[in-house]
């Protein structure tokens, strides 16, 4: 529960120590105040959205006058933001939605920075697969912040995906190259110094030596899934595909479609090649 009823008896629980915790927002309302009414809904859905992060203390200046003088209350509706045991900001009078939520995500975490740290535990645990789409995410909403692009980079490279960790690595300007920068480059010669095994290297030799034998396209390519080499793999299912569209009654489209799955929902490479397989197939 993140809505409290305010007295003088739970004020210091309710919001001075909160407020170490989290957010503090304190509303003083009147039910004489149609402005009151009004704003209530507004900050008691804020509270919803940011269940673990704000805390909507309300204070009915009718009921508690000691508190109102407490915290020099003049005027309704009134808003204050604690944190740390301390006001930071506030307002009186009415105010949108669209300010007021402007002015609490001064105060709150960002959702990607949730998301970055849900991420960071995955990497922790060499869950690649789980922190890939949250890093993607992240990236985008943080507005493409460097220190982000390092770790996608290294959970691509982690998963063997070394073309997309190279380019992503490539963007990071020189003043971002950090030590998280050097370790996921590191990483990433790593993997690519071992990238072909040697069954990729033999099935590789043997399709260079006959392009046109589908059968040595199509184990190259569920050789280079299974090695991580997605974009690869797909490139090459799809090149069958265009060439005999019911070699081994599909098994082709079959591999694609199954790699875009495994992918996951929103992967930029399963996005590309899901439209490049809708473009052949229609």
């Amino acid at each position: 529960m993140n809505i409290f009823d305010v007295t003088a008896e739970n004020a210091q629980q309710t919001v001075i120590d909160e407020s170490f915790k989290r957010l503090v927002v304190v509303q003083f309302w009147s039910a004489r105040s149609p402005a009151c009414q009004t704003l209530m809904p507004v900050l008691e859905k804020f509270a919803a959205e940011y269940t673990d992060n704000m805390l909507l203390a309300k204070i009915n200046v009718d009921e508690q006058q000691m508190l109102v003088q407490q915290f020099g209350i003049q005027g309704l509706p009134t808003v204050m933001m604690i944190k740390d045991g301390q006001p930071v900001d506030g307002f009186a009078g009415e105010q949108q939605e669209p300010q007021i939520r402007e002015l609490l995500e001064k105060y709150l975490p960002k959702a990607w920075e949730a998301d970055v740290a849900q991420a960071q535990a995955f990497l922790d645990e060499a869950n690649y697969a789980e922190a890939l789409p949250l890093l993607r995410q992240a990236l985008e909403e943080s507005n493409q912040l460097p220190f982000i692009a390092v770790l996608l980079g290294l959970c691509y490279a982690e998963m063997n995906r070394v073309e997309e960790a190279e380019a992503l690595l490539a963007q990071v300007k020189m003043a971002d190259q950090d030590a998280s920068y050097q370790q996921a480059m590191a990483v990433l010669e790593l993997k690519k110094q071992a990238a072909n095994s040697p069954e990729l290297e033999k099935l590789q030799a043997e399709y260079e030596a006959n392009p046109s034998n589908l059968e040595a396209a199509y184990a190259l390519a569920v050789q280079m899934n299974e090695e991580g080499q997605h974009k690869n793999a797909l490139e090459l299912l799809l090149d069958v595909f265009k060439r005999d569209r019911n070699f081994k009654d599909g098994a082709p489209r079959k591999a694609i479609t199954d790699i875009i799955a495994a992918l996951g929902k929103g992967d930029p490479l399963a996005v590309q090649y899901q439209r490049k397989l809708f473009t052949l197939l229609y």
